[in-house]
């Protein structure tokens, strides 16, 4: 892997830290816009779970369906076979504009957040991994 392969996989890494540092501000001392906080949720596991692809120098197809990212990180390494994504992709690009909007509860919020964190600790360490072997 060249140098600028590197700095694209950790702008990826970078800009699903900052998705998860707003769902950390909305979900403070009460949780804030619900459904903002899992769309934020759902571009930080799409940005993470592509950074891995990447990594393992896969190309990326233009997707935001977590459960087909998860499949192709799948083949890669099992540890990500058992992550149940729940319904995390339908707060994705969709999501954004009113509608059939689903408006999770609170429990259900913090289950995304949950997930999100314990999916950036996976993808951080095994491309950590990766990237010290180049």
């Amino acid at each position: 892997k060249n140098s600028s392969t590197v700095d694209f996989i950790k702008q990826w890494q970078q800009k699903a830290s900052k998705d998860l540092l707003v769902v950390e501000r909305l979900t403070e001392s009460e949780i804030i816009a619900a459904s903002a906080v899992c769309f934020h949720c759902q571009q930080a596991v799409e940005k993470l779970l592509k950074a891995f692809l990447i990594a393992n120098d896969v190309d990326v197809r233009k997707t935001h369906n977590i459960e087909f990212l998860l499949s192709e990180c799948s083949d890669i390494d099992k540890d990500f076979t058992d992550i149940d994504p729940k319904e995390l992709s339908d707060f994705g690009v969709d999501a954004r504009y009113p509608g059939d909007m689903y408006i999770p509860d609170e429990k259900e919020t913090l289950e995304y957040k949950k997930l999100a964190q314990e999916i950036k600790e996976l993808v951080d360490n095994k491309i950590d991994k990766i990237l010290k072997t180049i």
